[in-house]
């Protein structure tokens, strides 16, 4: 029933944002605030080297009024399992549970950056689950438990997902991801991709964006290269930022009416929300790309 009720309340398309966090604490209130009013369900971002992902989500929470505000993820590193959950419980308490805790185990070259071990994700995230639903909160709860999802990719973490949270927040994948991602989940778990965008419609242009803004970092970890190779892509697609055919698959360019297409091809695979990811030029945090979408993919 929550997983459910979850879906509805994130919407078919949201934002995933990971510029936000890099700007100065007005301008992100006012991205936010724009965000909602152009009526995406949801706003997620990420943690990286020097972010803070929950101070940055009571951040977007004060700034907003109705959109869930999504941790897309949480490093299982960066804080112990108690102070996650007490986090979770005092956000959504907070904010009318719109707060929703994306968990992840990161990647072994950020988690290094930060002075941590990163070792045997599958069972680092497990134990750290096991740690929370044991972990004591003292403080005033919201009417439901707040929700947590996982960024998962392989198999085993989809499993883990399905089984002791409510769904799946995959980063860096393609529709076919989604169909295999939804056959483990099974009916019921939520499925929330995320999806980069371009309104770029010059092939050479777009691709070269893509790979300067996106694709070439993401292929420095090996969790993303590992499940691309599940899915058929090899070497000869990872090197120089990426192959056209990999490019082409990992961001969705060209007219609204392309990235519509692609953002269907998501839904029809299976997903409830697709988190759109406007890769943005500049310092314009891609919104005017999100304005000149929200009519197509909200209408």
């Amino acid at each position: 029933m929550q997983q459910r009720a979850l879906a509805s309340r994130l919407g078919r398309v949201g934002v995933w944002h990971g510029g936000i966090g890099r700007v100065p604490s007005g301008t992100a209130r006012q991205a936010a605030a724009e965000i909602e009013r152009l009526g995406y369900g949801a706003l997620w971002f990420g943690e990286g080297p020097g972010s803070e992902a929950v101070a940055h989500a009571s951040l977007m929470l004060s700034a907003t009024e109705r959109i869930t505000v999504a941790t897309g993820i949480a490093n299982i590193w960066v804080r112990d399992a108690s102070a996650a959950h007490a986090a979770a419980h005092i956000l959504a308490e907070a904010y009318d549970g719109r707060f929703l805790l994306g968990l992840g185990a990161s990647h072994a070259p950020l988690v290094d950056m930060r002075g941590h071990t990163y070792a045997k994700p599958l069972a680092a995230v497990r134990d750290y689950l096991d740690a929370m639903d044991a972990a004591p909160y003292g403080g005033p709860a919201a009417e439901s438990a707040p929700a947590r999802v996982l960024a998962a990719l392989g198999p085993k973490m989809l499993e883990l997902a399905r089984d002791r949270t409510a769904g799946a927040h995959p980063y860096f994948v393609t529709p076919e991801h989604t169909a295999r991602a939804r056959e483990i989940l099974g009916a019921d778990p939520v499925l929330a991709p995320e999806q980069a965008v371009l309104l770029e419609s010059d092939p050479a242009t777009a691709r070269s964006l893509a790979r300067e803004h996106h694709t070439r970092f993401y292929l420095e970890l090996p969790n993303y290269t590992a499940n691309l190779r599940r899915l058929g892509f090899g070497d000869d697609d990872f090197a120089g930022g990426g192959s056209d055919r990999l490019v082409d698959a990992i961001v969705a360019w060209g007219d609204v009416d392309a990235i519509a297409r692609r953002i269907a091809e998501h839904h029809d695979a299976g997903a409830d929300h697709v988190a759109v990811q406007p890769l943005a030029v500049g310092q314009d945090l891609g919104l005017d790309q999100l304005r000149e979408l929200a009519p197509v993919l909200l209408g």
